[in-house]
C-alpha cells in the first residue's frame, strides 16, 4: 500500500522555520529507509505532500506520529492509501 501524506501547516512561515531543521534531518532518514519516496512543499506553500513506499498503513501514521512539525503541533497530515498497481520499475 502507498500512501500520499498532505500536511498542512499551522503557524506562520517564522514559527514553523524554527521546527524546520529537525523536521529536514527527519525527512532525510526517511527518505535514506525508502518509507518515503518524494516529497516537496505544495506550490502555495501552505504545506507539503510526502508519498511513501510500499508500507503498511500503521508505518505511514507512524511516519506522521514521529515528524517533528507533527511533534511540535505546527502541521497536521491528512493520509489518502491506494495500492499502487500500476508502479515504475524499482518501486
Amino acid at each position: 500500500m502507498f500512501h500520499v501524506l498532505r500536511s498542512t501547516y499551522l503557524q506562520p512561515p517564522d514559527v514553523m522555520n524554527q521546527t524546520r531543521p529537525a523536521h529536514l534531518e527527519w525527512l532525510g532518514g526517511e527518505v535514506a529507509a525508502g518509507r518515503i519516496v518524494l516529497a516537496g512543499r505544495r506550490e502555495d506553500e501552505s504545506g507539503a505532500v510526502l508519498i511513501t513506499g510500499d508500507i503498511g498503513v500503521e508505518q505511514a501514521q507512524d511516519i506522521v506520529d514521529r515528524d517533528p512539525y507533527t511533534v511540535a503541533g505546527v502541521a497536521r497530515y491528512e493520509r489518502e492509501s491506494f495500492n499502487g498497481a500500476f508502479r515504475a520499475p524499482g518501486l
